[in-house]
């Protein structure tokens, strides 16, 4: 067969369809069996007689049946015909062929089929997966996904159950099973898990008596816990390639990642259980990324500070303890520790109490005031961060669900200005905290922003 421009489409791959120049054309029921029959010779040349015992399902032979049968027939024949002529004269008679098979009582009448591979889709699907078979895994996995959109149900549907229909029937529910099995794999050969997993959902879900299949989904279910470990959440955001995740964890073992800590808004450093407490993520910035060197913490703070203008600086008198400088809150340094940074965020007030006070407006002005630092000094790195707001510095209006929905509402909106603030917002959640979290709250908020689209900054005009 040669390849065509497909202006006939045939769709067997589900419930029988014949659209031409992309309309749909109504056929008659018989006359969509009569289509159906001729798709299941697979090109073959079917003889009147058989075609009218199985397309009109005929019992008994009466006296000179067979010239009623062959008129019927050649009316179906000719609807058929007069369908795949709205494509253009002639090719009715191009694709439904007339021919003659030699008997011993006579020259019989045949009719076939002749669709190029781009008109039927039983025959793309089938070019596809084998061409899949032979394919490198991306590859593979691009002709798999192609093949399977073809897909919309059983195939011959509406004659599946007879006789005629079930090789290839069979041959094709067969290719689909193998089509799924190698998506699978070759999504598996890539590290895609997290792709391969609801192949094989579906695949268990058809057949849930088959062992394989439930194997083969604990193993990817095994694999995606081994690789997320702790992960609780991720959503990939519509449109951009933004992923958010909340995990189980520890901040400071994110190692691919920039983290952000929060800070008050004097940025003071020594962990002396008074300022600062050592159990705070303060003060284990200092010990675990700066060895203890609260010092050179505070050199590389300095530095980065001297960018920003401060509010105040008080007396010895009115704060006899810890730094005196004060800066506005929303106070975003980045601060180099090895090969990431370090985003020291000012979100609380220390009173001269040496209490770190804060609010719902200054977390949310801090975090809006934070991305976009993290684009301008992130490296278009993941940016980890803990549940700000939740420590000693308790914001009482909030709880920890709504904590949570701050920074990822913030963040979210950020990405309206700069789609590249960062490639992956992780949150990182203590186990205490995560009991009273309700992430089916975030995930909810995420899916309203994908309904909503991506959201890109508006481009210049002209």
């Amino acid at each position: 067969m040669q390849s065509r421009t497909p202006s006939v489409r045939v769709h067997v791959l589900g419930p029988v369809r014949l659209e031409v120049d992309d309309v749909p054309v109504r056929l008659t029921p018989l006359t969509a069996r009569l289509l159906l029959r001729l798709v299941a010779a697979d090109g073959e040349a079917v003889t009147v007689r058989r075609l009218y015992r199985d397309v009109w399902q005929q019992t008994v032979e009466l006296p000179h049946q067979g010239l009623r049968n062959r008129n019927e027939v050649q009316k179906r024949i000719l609807e058929l015909r007069r369908a795949f002529d709205r494509a253009g004269p002639g090719t009715g008679n191009r694709i439904v062929r007339t021919g003659q098979l030699p008997t011993a009582h006579g020259a019989e009448s045949t009719y076939q089929l002749d669709l190029a591979v781009e008109e039927l889709d039983s025959t793309q699907f089938t070019r596809l997966v084998g061409d899949a078979l032979h394919a490198a895994p991306a590859s593979a996995v691009r002709l798999l996904v192609d093949a399977l959109r073809l897909w919309h149900g059983r195939p011959l549907a509406e004659v599946a159950d007879e006789e005629f229909a079930t090789a290839p029937v069979r041959r094709l529910t067969q290719l689909r099973d193998t089509a799924l099995r190698e998506l699978i794999a070759g999504h598996t050969a890539l590290d895609r898990y997290d792709l391969a997993l609801p192949v094989a959902e579906q695949t268990a879900r058809e057949r849930p008596d088959d062992p394989e299949a439930a194997a083969v989904l604990a193993r990817l279910n095994a694999r995606l816990r081994e690789r997320h470990g702790d992960e609780l959440l991720r959503h990939t955001l519509r449109g951009l390639r933004v992923d958010v995740v909340v995990l189980r964890g520890d901040l400071f073992e994110q190692d691919d990642a920039n983290l952000v800590v929060g800070f008050c808004d004097t940025f003071d450093t020594f962990p002396d259980d008074v300022v600062i407490s050592r159990e705070s993520v303060q003060g284990q910035l200092v010990d675990r990324l700066f060895e203890g060197r609260y010092r050179l913490l505070d050199e590389r703070l300095r530095r980065g500070l001297k960018e920003f203008t401060p509010l105040a600086t008080e007396s010895v008198q009115a704060k006899r303890r810890g730094r005196r400088t004060r800066f506005p809150v929303g106070t975003a340094v980045a601060v180099p520790a090895g090969r990431r940074k370090v985003f020291a965020l000012a979100y609380s007030r220390l009173g001269n109490d040496l209490r770190a006070r804060s609010a719902p407006a200054d977390l949310r002005l801090s975090l809006e005031r934070l991305w976009p630092a993290v684009a301008r000094h992130g490296l278009f790195k993941p940016v980890a961060i803990p549940l700000i707001g939740a420590g000693l510095s308790r914001i009482v209006e909030l709880d920890r669900t709504q904590l949570l929905l701050m920074i990822v509402e913030t963040f979210t909106r950020s990405l309206r200005q700069d789609p590249a603030v960062s490639p992956e917002l992780r949150i990182v959640i203590r186990a205490d905290e995560l009991e009273r979290t309700d992430l089916s709250a975030v995930e909810a908020f995420l899916r309203g922003a994908d309904e909503q689209g991506p959201a890109l900054p508006p481009t210049a005009a002209g």
